[in-house]
């Protein structure tokens, strides 16, 4: 038996010395040198990018007008990947997984917009703003949000340019809305649209966050799906805090693409006025 041991080890070490010997031979030829040195810059910026949009920051683009005034439809927003700390959801091309599992960081804060992946399609991002966590009770009431039995102060702002999203049968038109000014129970405002006050969502049960999860809603309020609706009215509850991505923390372009005939006219529905608008 040791005797068939040790001939066993002989042929893996013997199989060893031949890969070296055949990677040095390979690894010596001047064509292959040639070659690594033309590709190695290119792999080395490809891992970077890889690396960098995983770690640290990813752009994603908005098409639809759901958080709109924050956010417009086209808009492309750089988010970033440390604040909250990391799980699969992170990792581009991957699909997050239904967990309120993260490695590091902090727990997202009521008022933050965030990039998540929609727990009931995992393959689609969405952003919203952080309304509720864990412990917290929300509710709408004849239009108007209530956080842990309070109703959030709202002031009128004038009003704003709602764009259709694309698809329906107003795309990319603009219609005036009435904009106001809410106030989040730790003191941080963030406008919103309103069209109405007796929606389908403006009057709801009181949702209890559950512990590793976040309650999302759209700034647009009368036009976004978001936790106020269950998965089977077609939006998706509560978030895991593993699905979140990141912080959508600035745009770095944007394109009114719902009013462009085609790509060649997008440079000429680009907004130069929001080019590096802080998102808050």
């Amino acid at each position: 038996m040791r005797f068939d041991l040790g001939i066993r080890l002989g042929r893996a070490r013997e199989l060893v010395r031949l890969f070296r010997v055949a990677s040095y031979k390979f690894l010596s030829d001047p064509r292959v040198r040639t070659a690594f040195n033309w590709a190695k810059e290119p792999i080395f910026a490809v891992a970077l990018v890889f690396t960098g949009t995983a770690a640290v920051a990813q752009p994603f683009y908005v098409p639809t007008g759901s958080m709109q005034p924050t956010i417009a439809i086209g808009d492309a927003v750089i988010t970033t990947k440390f604040d909250y700390g990391y799980s699969q959801a992170s990792v581009p091309f991957a699909a997050g997984p239904q967990s309120t599992a993260r490695l590091g960081g902090a727990q997202p804060a009521v008022g933050d917009v965030v990039v998540f992946r929609k727990p009931t399609t995992p393959t689609l991002n969405l952003v919203k703003r952080v309304i509720g966590v864990p412990g917290d009770r929300i509710q709408m009431r004849d239009g108007r949000l209530w956080i842990n039995g309070r109703e959030l102060p709202l002031a009128s702002d004038g009003s704003g340019k709602d764009e259709m999203s694309p698809g329906g049968s107003y795309s990319g038109a603009f219609f005036d809305v009435a904009r106001y000014k809410e106030t989040l129970p730790n003191g941080r405002q963030h406008p919103i649209y309103k069209w109405r006050w007796d929606g389908p969502l403006d009057n709801t049960q009181v949702f209890v966050v559950p512990p590793g999860h976040v309650f999302v809603m759209g700034d647009n309020r009368d036009d976004s799906s978001d936790s106020r609706e269950p998965s089977s009215n077609g939006g998706f509850g509560f978030v895991p805090l593993g699905n979140i991505v990141g912080k959508a923390r600035l745009v770095i372009g944007s394109v009114d693409y719902a009013n462009a005939n085609g790509i060649w006219e997008w440079p000429a529905e680009f907004r130069f006025s929001r080019v590096l608008k802080v998102v808050q």
